[in-house]
């Protein structure tokens, strides 16, 4: 499989490889970075009264993917990442520390895209094209292999719609015990 995926991988290099994308792609990767765009988007919906219920998804979805992916997949299953397999490729961003799949910059991304798609949000829709993009973007930089960005991808999806079901049992617990902030019937 890894000959397969190195295969994507320098056709990507060998075909897509531009000037604007060189300066381009490095850019879009940070916002990935340890999840800080994600991380700054969730911050912004909890301050926000009106999306303060859907904040509170994505900050838990986050968490949910933080032990997962990073704390436990990770670590787990220790794959190898690319550039240590291909040495002769010449890197446009540092070399990341950790193991390689899943892709944690796929994950985080597409942890906010499932809570938001869980809870009915149009705002899904813009983050899962910037999700894509920043999946894309490791791919190439040659930091992760396809099947990285895939399995972050579907974790991402799965972490943010356990995240989101969490959260309303979780809401559900704060306002009477009933979905929605209503109280039980005969409670008074």
């Amino acid at each position: 499989m890894n000959l397969f995926e190195i295969g994507i991988l320098d056709f990507i290099q060998n075909n897509l490889r531009c000037a604007f994308l060189d300066w381009f792609m490095p850019i879009v990767t940070v916002l990935g970075d340890g999840g800080i765009f994600w991380i700054l988007f969730t911050l912004a919906l909890l301050i926000i009264p009106k999306t303060r219920k859907l904040g509170l998804a994505c900050a838990v979805s986050l968490l949910i993917d933080l032990a997962l992916c990073n704390g436990l997949l990770k670590n787990l299953i220790a794959r190898t990442r690319p550039y240590d397999v291909n040495p002769d490729i010449v890197l446009l961003v540092s070399k990341p520390g950790d193991y390689s799949f899943p892709s944690g910059h796929a994950a985080a991304s597409f942890t906010v895209v499932g809570a938001l798609a869980a809870n009915k949000s149009k705002l899904w829709i813009p983050a899962c094209v910037l999700s894509a993009v920043i999946a894309l973007s490791r791919l190439y930089l040659y930091v992760h292999y396809p099947t990285d960005v895939l399995g972050g991808a579907v974790c991402g999806i799965l972490f943010g719609f356990l995240g989101a079901w969490l959260t309303r049992i979780i809401l559900s617990k704060f306002h009477g015990g009933a979905p929605g902030g209503r109280e039980k019937p005969g409670k008074s």
